[in-house]
């Protein structure tokens, strides 16, 4: 009986035994089966940029460990993913910041490794310029660009070329000119057109951003009324025989000359015969010459011994109007100087000759008491004078 009883009790043991080895040797294959991971490596280049460039990733050098890499998960850290079965890609980055990229690599037991790169996007400036619409010849512009910024707060240069129609380095390149580097610039203007520049502003990082500008000068616009005016010249001389003077006028600076009247006239001689003078006018400019012999005038009325010479209409009368110009001085030039107009304009050239002054006597052994004479000359012009008054565009 207990021979029996031990048998059964051995062979309870066997079995326990037997179930608890099978349990360890299942256990023992379930810790054999694991998944080895990859191990990731990243390279990102270059990784500061300027907004809207591109960053190239190479995670070529990331290895399996065991088996291949079958995918490369890349989170570039600006919203935008990718997925690629090579470990070579890029990205181009639109906005500034500083991204994170994550790149998960997968092998193909399913293991996965990750790395990151941090990249450095510089923002560009933004350009804020100013500058009035309506300009006048003869105005100074203020050109504005002071409420530019850069989006990281750095301070900014600014570089104005401010006229390619000028080459003011002398480089033959009339777009690359730095006439100033102030954040504000007064722009002066001498003639209607147009006028093309550029301003560049720069940052820290060397980002920039340039505009150009086109400035519309209009010229100035005035109603011209013409006013005649009598301008007078006069000289008191003496001249012996044989003897010249000449005076110098220049009536036409200030207008347009119309007439002109000069008027020779000799101190009565004690005896006669009267003396004998010529008046002449030389206008240079027009080569216009012109001559008078002196003649007797009425003893008895008391009236001098003189010449005179005269000229009416020598240019037609001034119209009244609106006329547009640069400048008061180019419309006063351009109204004096005009086609038909010019006449009596540079310089006038007064002479008084004593071809005559000691005369032989009417009564023979009478002494001249005067070998000379003395004389005046009194010179009349009238000028239409153009009378300027700014006005503004309808």
């Amino acid at each position: 009986m207990w021979q029996i009883r031990s048998t059964g009790t051995l062979r309870s043991f066997f079995m326990v035994a037997l179930m608890v080895c099978s349990s360890f040797v299942a256990g023992c294959t379930d810790a054999l089966d694991f998944t080895v991971d990859p191990r990731a490596n990243l390279l990102a280049y270059p990784d500061r940029i300027q907004e809207g460039e591109t960053v190239t990733f190479d995670a070529r050098d990331s290895d399996p460990i065991e088996g291949v890499i079958t995918e490369y998960l890349w989170d570039f850290g600006d919203g935008q993913t990718g997925d690629t079965t090579t470990g070579f890609t890029s990205h181009r980055y639109a906005t500034f910041g500083i991204f994170t990229v994550e790149l998960t690599v997968i092998n193909d037991q399913g293991g996965e490794d990750k790395a990151t790169a941090l990249i450095n996007v510089n923002g560009a400036p933004l350009l804020n310029l100013t500058y009035p619409e309506s300009i006048r010849s003869g105005d100074s512009v203020r050109l504005d660009a002071s409420g530019s910024v850069d989006p990281e707060g750095d301070e900014l240069n600014f570089e104005w070329d401010l006229n390619w129609g000028e080459d003011s380095n002398g480089d033959g390149d009339m777009r690359n000119d730095i006439d100033s580097t102030d954040s504000t610039v007064l722009l002066p203007t001498n003639r209607s057109g147009t006028i093309q520049g550029s301003v560049t502003v720069t940052d820290s990082a060397n980002a920039s951003l340039k505009q150009l500008f086109s400035l519309e000068i209009n010229p100035r616009r005035y109603e011209v009324t013409w006013e005649a005016k009598e301008i007078e010249y006069s000289w008191d001389e003496y001249l012996d025989q044989g003897q010249q003077w000449e005076g110098n006028i220049t009536p036409g600076e200030d207008g347009r000359v119309t007439a002109f009247l000069g008027v020779l006239e000799l101190q009565q001689d004690v005896l006669a015969p009267e003396d004998n003078f010529t008046l002449s006018i030389l206008i240079v400019d027009d080569g216009y010459e012109k001559s008078a012999q002196t003649e007797d005038g009425n003893i008895t009325a008391n009236e001098s011994t003189s010449a005179s010479l005269s000229a009416d209409t020598m240019n037609p009368a001034g119209e009244d109007g609106i006329y547009d110009s640069d400048s008061e001085e180019a419309l006063l030039q351009q109204l004096l100087t005009a086609s038909g107009t010019r006449s009596g304009q540079g310089t006038w050239v007064w002479s008084v000759f004593a071809k005559q002054a000691d005369p032989d006597p009417l009564i023979e052994g009478m002494p001249d008491l005067d070998e000379g004479n003395d004389w005046t000359l009194t010179v009349t012009v009238t000028v239409l004078i153009p009378k300027l008054t700014e006005i503004a565009y309808e």
